[in-house]
C-alpha cells in the first residue's frame, strides 16, 4: 500500500511542472496584440502597508480594441483597483469580434 501512495506522488510531481507551466503560458501570452500599453502605479498606501503581489484581471475587450469591463480574478483589492484604472488605457489590435484576455500584472515596491 505504501509503495502505491509514494509511485502515484511521484507521477504526480513529475506532471505538476508541466501542467504548472501550461497555466503560466496562458496568462502570459493574450490572445489579441496589445497595441497600447499603460504601466500600473503602485499605490502609496500598498507601499506603506508592504502589500506586493499579483493581481489577476480578466479583461473583455470590444472589437474595437478598447476595454469593455473587468472581472478581477484574484488579487489584493488595492492592488486591483491600481491595475483597473492601468487596464483603462489599454489598447488592443482590432477584431471581428469581443474577446476575453487573462491580464496578470505583478507590484512589488
Amino acid at each position: 500500500m505504501k509503495t502505491r501512495i509514494a509511485v502515484a506522488l511521484l507521477s504526480l510531481l513529475a506532471v505538476q511542472p508541466f501542467v504548472a507551466s501550461l497555466a503560466a503560458q496562458d496568462v502570459a501570452e493574450p490572445d489579441r496584440r496589445i497595441v497600447t500599453k499603460v504601466v500600473p502605479e503602485y499605490p502609496n498606501i500598498a507601499r506603506a502597508m508592504h502589500i506586493q503581489g499579483s493581481v489577476r484581471i480578466d479583461v473583455l475587450v470590444e472589437p474595437n480594441g478598447k476595454v469593455k469591463s473587468f472581472d478581477a480574478k484574484g488579487g489584493h483589492p488595492v492592488l486591483v483597483q491600481s491595475a483597473e484604472d492601468a487596464l483603462r488605457q489599454w489598447k488592443w489590435e482590432p477584431a471581428s469580434h469581443e474577446t476575453h484576455q487573462v491580464i496578470e500584472l505583478r507590484f512589488t515596491p
